[in-house]
């Protein structure tokens, strides 16, 4: 499956630079057990696809299927996917997450159709915030799955 979202032409403010330093601080607690916004999280790391450099993101993630995570590239319901989207597009075979101090070394893939419909259920029921970030934004929000690579 490809990461084929295209960025929309509505919705909330794209979050900036100003999250640098709340999201480090975020990923401290998340590695230490903690959680994000009232759910689950993780630290997902990628690989930036122009730099080759290593980008850590904290994420809320939902249990997946066979010992799978799913993530939300919601950008908190701005028009444009996180730049993190991109990362895992253009290498979906070179992520890791980290929570609670267990790293995972994982393979990104998004969901499409009925997998997707099934997941977002789960998820919005889970976090209803998440259905208010679609109503902001015009683009489908893409639903993850990390699935634990077999080393």
């Amino acid at each position: 499956m490809s990461f084929d979202t295209q960025n929309g032409t509505r919705g909330a403010r794209q979050p900036g630079k100003w999250v640098n330093l709340p999201n480090k601080l975020m990923a401290k607690r998340i590695r230490k057990g903690g959680q994000a916004g009232g759910s689950d999280a993780l630290v997902l790391t990628t690989v930036g696809r122009r730099t080759g450099t290593a980008r850590e993101t904290p994420v809320a993630c939902f249990p997946g299927d066979e010992g799978s995570w799913l993530i939300v590239a919601s950008a908190a319901g701005a028009p444009r996917n996180p730049a993190w989207y991109y990362n895992l597009a253009a290498h979906p075979d070179e992520v890791q997450i980290e929570t609670a101090g267990r790293k995972v070394a994982v393979t990104a893939e998004q969901l499409h159709g009925g997998a997707r419909d099934d997941a977002w259920q789960r998820i919005t029921a889970n976090s209803p915030r998440f259905a208010q970030y679609q109503q902001k934004t015009d683009r489908e929000l893409p639903v993850i799955r990390l699935a634990p690579r077999s080393t």
